[in-house]
């Protein structure tokens, strides 16, 4: 998207920009903010926008990237370096601040690109610094370098640090001499780099010694005695060597950076980038700001949009071009917001292709619009010898020569500065022109015969900034839909314009004028009469909704705890009827003869009833099981799906019964419907020659009987079949293994424990067969 520098500061983007800049969170942020310009197009918006997402995506789940508060811009002093060829320490480490934390991003990045893909962004833009890093690891904390930089560097200064000591050791024998009864203190200092000694004043004549500074208060001096000579003098040519190799070590640390200040500036781009979605995170969810969302189209549509310079000022105004109509015209008295609504407009469309937030509420849209221009308040020059309506003039014809069917204009108090009549039929002309092109207009103007046009006219819309009668002010509500009056005579009346003159100035209106002003302000009446009921109706079916809403979960959460005690009374009946059989069962093998027969006539007798009760409690269970799963749901050929607890994602392409085949990839699988999942985007298909096709192996049944088989039989064969069930597509199979002593039984779930593609298995119920079965249950 384009804009030109008139347009781009009669909307005071550079303020708003300034104003968001000053709450980043470091120098990068802000730079990048200033400097942030729109997208080329549509594909690289919505990069911006994926990118963004995918940030968000990975900061909601508990990532989150390192930082350093200490990092700066280091491209200026990089460009700087080109002509000076050299980098000071303090500028050095910072550039070893940015990299170490570059790299911990890149880092960072590499490890969430699987889950989040657009993250490998960061990784692209960042290169390899491990070699930089190394040979800057030589710079001390403060910028200075170690003595380690350099073999010849650490000669020096080992030397410069004996030197150092010797002149010293002389000094102090020099302070406990005969001479010191001349010094003002007995200290040893340094001045300019060399040893010396305070002296009195009136010894300065008799101290061997050479002046070299006066004290502050001037009542003394500082004398090198001559015995410091030749050592201050080594030192001195030392610290020279010293000043030579250190910049020689800092220019080849420059020469390297310069070699790859692209890559570097790239890396201080992304870091810039993270740190502007920092902010962005911080605007979305503390400010109340939003991504609006993408359309093909060129329209936008802002709910609740504000300018951000008013900060809390500022209205919400809810306003969108390009979907039923191409030009919305504003009309309301002067200082009634008009031109603040077209410029929260455009700045908000502006924002967006820039990939920032809007100050808009939720269900905001932008569409593609390739350029914005702008006419927009009153440039008179006397240099340029324009006036107001010339000035307005030369942006129109500007326009005219640059808009098409994608461009944004916004025409401000069209018609204005010269006849009326005259500026009506121009501004009305100039509308005709862009709706030809399907260029979207946002204008505001006070000719009733332009209010008229935009009443009447298809693709053209009238709207209003409300305004307060009994008051006499504007409230900058925008009300679409209808024009406005510009109450021109009732506000020189309220500002004390005698009556007698506005009574005169009603008479002078056209009658036709007056009509028009008249019918304007009685549909602006009703109209707000109807919103004000609309109002109250929305929010009547918000309470009653709200009131709905609460007595389905109250009803709900009594279902459910009726459920629970049904189920658990039924599961502990059960329990008794279990613990029963057995006891009987127990009782019979202590039996002899004919009691014992007799007991097993009597056991089978009861038996039959007990059973015919389990049977009952089972279907009650299975009916409040029912009763509590949620409804399928409804899936057909065509339908986007996910597999159940699994990545998996696929396409439903044919149905048989509660079984579907799913081509997921370059796979075809059969599954049963209750393991899948609709999905909102459909996979990426493959074309037929890719596509492999894997269906059910023939002959797989729902459950396997090893009963009565020994454990080494059995055990491989149970193994085999859940692979061959799994593969499949079943949800849960039986295993039946029998009582008997309990040892298969222990050895199946021994098996199941250790498959990965088991997710739980349990003993059967009475309808399943009780503890002679095992159901397993896939994952």
């Amino acid at each position: 998207m384009k804009i030109n520098e008139e347009a781009r500061q009669s909307l005071e983007i550079d303020d708003v920009l300034e104003l968001l800049a000053a709450g980043a969170r470091s120098e990068l942020g802000r730079a990048a903010l200033v400097r942030i310009e729109p997208a080329a197009d549509m594909k690289s918006l919505i990069s911006r926008q994926n990118l963004l997402a995918a940030y968000l995506s990975f900061t909601e789940s508990g990532g989150n990237f390192p930082w350093n508060e200490a990092v700066q811009v280091v491209s200026a002093a990089l460009d700087e370096a080109r002509h000076t060829g050299l980098l000071l320490g303090e500028e050095l480490l910072k550039v070893r601040v940015l990299l170490t934390l570059a790299m911990a991003v890149k880092e960072c990045a590499q490890a969430a690109k699987e889950k989040f893909p657009a993250l490998v962004w960061f990784c692209d833009r960042i290169r390899e610094f491990s070699d930089e890093l190394e040979r800057l690891s030589v710079l001390n904390s403060d910028g200075s370098l170690a003595d380690g930089a350099s073999p010849k560097l650490r000669e020096i200064r080992a030397e410069l640090d004996q030197k150092r000591r010797e002149a010293r050791a002389v000094g102090n024998g020099f302070l406990n001499g005969p001479s010191s009864g001349m010094l003002q203190e007995r200290v040893l200092s340094m001045r300019s780099g060399r040893f010396a000694v305070l002296v009195k004043q009136a010894f300065i004549n008799r101290f061997p010694g050479i002046v070299t500074d006066k004290s502050a208060s001037g009542n003394s001096v500082y004398m090198e005695p001559h015995a410091l000579v030749v050592s201050n003098n080594r030192i001195a040519a030392l610290l020279e060597q010293q000043r030579q190799e250190e910049r020689r070590i800092f220019g080849e640390l420059t020469k390297m950076l310069l070699d790859r200040r692209n890559a570097v500036n790239e890396a201080e781009t992304a870091l810039a980038q993270l740190d502007l979605f920092y902010y962005m995170d911080d605007l979305i969810h503390f400010k109340r700001w939003r991504m609006p969302e993408l359309v093909k189209r060129s329209e936008f549509c802002f709910y609740d949009v504000r300018h951000p310079l008013l900060g809390e000022r500022a209205v919400p105004i809810d306003v969108s071009c390009g979907r039923d109509f191409r030009a919305l015209v504003v009309t309301g008295p002067n200082t009634g917001g008009k031109t603040v609504a077209l410029k929260t407009c455009a700045l908000a469309v502006y924002l967006a292709w820039c990939g920032l937030p809007v100050p808009a509420g939720d269900g905001s849209s932008v569409g593609s619009i390739s350029a914005i221009y702008a006419d927009i308040g009153d440039e008179q020059s006397i240099e340029q010898s324009l006036s107001t309506f010339s000035s307005h003039l030369k942006r129109i014809v500007s326009m005219l020569e640059n808009a098409d069917a994608d461009s944004l204009a916004l025409l401000d108090e069209l018609g204005a500065g010269t006849d009326p009549q005259e500026g009506a039929a121009l501004g009305i002309a100039v509308l005709e022109e862009f709706l030809r092109r399907r260029t979207l207009v946002l204008a505001t103007t006070h000719h009733n015969p332009i209010k008229r046009f935009a009443t009447t006219t298809p693709g053209v819309e009238a709207a209003c900034v409300d305004f307060d009668m009994k008051t006499l002010s504007p409230t900058y509500h925008l009300l679409v839909g209808i024009p406005g009056q510009s109450n021109a005579l009732a506000i020189a009346q309220r500002y004390g314009m005698p009556p007698g003159i506005v009574k005169r100035a009603e008479e002078c209106l056209n009658s036709d004028e007056l009509n028009v002003e008249r019918l304007i302000g009685q549909l602006q009446e009703k109209r707000l009469a109807v919103e004000k009921l609309s109002r109250e109706l929305a929010q009547e079916k918000q309470r009653l909704d709200a009131e709905r809403k609460k007595l389905q979960q109250s009803r709900s959460e009594t279902e459910r705890k009726r459920d629970e005690m049904i189920l658990k009374a039924e599961r502990e009946s059960q329990k008794v009827l279990d613990d029963a059989e057995a006891k009987a069962r127990s009782l019979l093998k202590s039996l002899q003869g004919a009691a014992r027969s007799a007991g097993h006539r009597e056991m089978a007798r009861q038996k039959s009833q007990i059973d015919k009760t389990r049977d009952t409690s089972a279907v009650r269970q299975n009916a409040i099981e029912e009763r509590r799963t949620p409804p399928a749901p409804r899936l057909a050929v065509g339908s986007p799906v996910k597999l159940n607890d699994s990545s998996v994602k696929g396409e439903i392409v044919a149905i048989d019964g509660k079984n579907a085949e799913v081509q997921a990839g370059a796979m075809r699988i059969t599954v049963p419907l209750a393991k899948l999942t609709p999905t909102s985007a459909p996979p990426a298909r493959q074309s037929a020659d890719e596509i492999a096709i894997v269906r059910r192996p023939e002959g797989v049944p729902s459950s396997i009987m090893v009963r009565g088989m020994l454990a080494d039989e059995a055990i491989p064969m149970v193994e085999r079949y859940l692979d061959q069930a799994m593969r499949a597509g079943y949800g849960e199979v039986a295993v039946i293994h029998g009582r008997g002593e309990g040892i298969l039984r222990k050895l199946v779930h021994q098996l199941c424990a250790r498959l990965p593609y088991v997710s739980e298995y349990r003993l059967g119920d009475h309808s399943e067969g009780g503890w002679g079965v095992t159901i397993v249950k896939f994952r």
